[in-house]
């Protein structure tokens, strides 16, 4: 039986072949406490004016695709 690695190593070929590639991704631990403290005080540092005024035209824009939307 082929090791772990050439398993993997076929697979991906399979994929490439496919036209597709593998990739890896590293995000923040959204669990973590530092990760949730820094959102905090980023949430914290918002305009409230520029929040409603950005959440305006969101919901402008929205309106507008949903009407244009097709199905």
């Amino acid at each position: 039986m082929a090791s772990a690695a050439e398993r993997m190593k076929a697979l991906r070929e399979r994929r490439r072949a496919l036209g597709l590639r593998e990739i890896r991704l590293v995000v923040p631990d959204v669990n973590s406490e530092a990760f949730r403290r820094e959102v905090a005080r980023q949430v914290a540092s918002l305009d409230p004016v520029d929040e409603e005024e950005a959440m305006r035209w969101i919901e402008d824009v929205g309106e507008f695709y949903e009407k244009d939307a097709p199905g």
